[in-house]
């Protein structure tokens, strides 16, 4: 796909990620890097049977406290080239008082579609189609920061979720691993999710997940009863719509019964007010928040 070439965010090239503002309905444009606060360190094995060590430093994690009563907390993602500020501010200004937000910023990475120009980015990817391989290594690495974040959040408190762009395919990555109870790596997988979301993004390793599914008992059970929404502009050149489409598609085919996707016409690869109003009403729903404020 030539338009991956350009970007994979709404000004991915740039590093900065346009977003609406909720109140003011004007664009918000962030940019900050942080220091690392986590690393993962990944071993494969490469040419000449030498073992490879990718070590993913990951940034600095804004965190957005909940205005109310504390039900939920979702870890949301950020797509190629951001970081977590941006978003961070975003989901501030939503009616969500009872939803704790936390920003994670993905490591600093050379990307091949960028020519092994280093971004921030949740995992490596060197083009979108369906033949493309999926980098299982980096995947692994951004579920597991997911999971370590949301691991210290008390018992009573239920537990999402979510992304953009790159950001979207990591939460549906980290859904099909709470569902398999375990990684790409085959390490086990230790959060118990209640929702997902995902926007313009697409399903990474959809191709083997049906065959993965089969083999692990209980599954079908979690896939059954796991809520996700999706959600694509019909205008995306960025991440095409089809690929938002056929990963609903996907999900639906391989088990996964509360699938909910939502298109919209004229929609490119960016949030607009009535999307997010969606993912508002979708999560007080299905997390069972007590109410939302105005």
């Amino acid at each position: 796909m030539g338009c991956l070439g350009t970007m994979l965010n709404a000004s991915s090239t740039t590093g900065i990620c346009a977003l609406y503002d909720c109140c003011s309905r004007s664009l918000v444009c962030a940019i900050l890097f942080g220091g690392p606060n986590m690393s993962f360190t990944s071993s494969s094995v490469g040419s000449g049977g030498r073992t490879v060590r990718r070590v993913f430093e990951f940034g600095r994690t804004y965190v957005v406290r909940p205005k109310g009563k504390h039900q939920a907390t979702v870890v949301w993602l950020h797509g190629l080239g951001d970081n977590g500020s941006s978003w961070s501010q975003l989901l501030e200004t939503l009616p969500l008082p009872n939803i704790k937000w936390i920003c994670p910023t993905a490591p600093t990475q050379p990307i091949k579609v960028f020519g092994g120009f280093p971004s921030t980015a949740w995992f490596d990817v060197g083009e979108l189609s369906e033949d493309a391989p999926d980098d299982i290594e980096g995947l692994d690495a951004s579920a597991a920061h997911v999971a370590n974040l949301l691991s210290t959040e008390p018992d009573d408190i239920k537990l999402g979720v979510g992304g953009f762009s790159m950001g979207a395919a990591t939460a549906l990555y980290s859904a099909t691993c709470f569902t398999l109870r375990k990684y790409g790596n085959g390490n086990p997988y230790p959060c118990n999710l209640s929702a997902v979301v995902g926007l313009s993004g697409w399903l990474p390793c959809s191709k083997t997940l049906s065959k993965k599914l089969e083999e692990v008992d209980d599954a079908a059970r979690r896939a059954a009863s796991l809520p996700l929404l999706l959600c694509h502009g019909k205008g995306d050149d960025v991440v095409p719509y089809k690929f938002g489409e056929k990963s609903s598609q996907a999900l639906s085919s391989t088990g996964y019964q509360n699938v909910t996707f939502k298109a919209y016409n004229g929609l490119g690869h960016y949030t607009v007010p009535e999307e997010m109003d969606e993912v508002c009403a979708w999560l007080s729903s299905k997390l069972g928040l007590e109410g939302t404020s105005s």
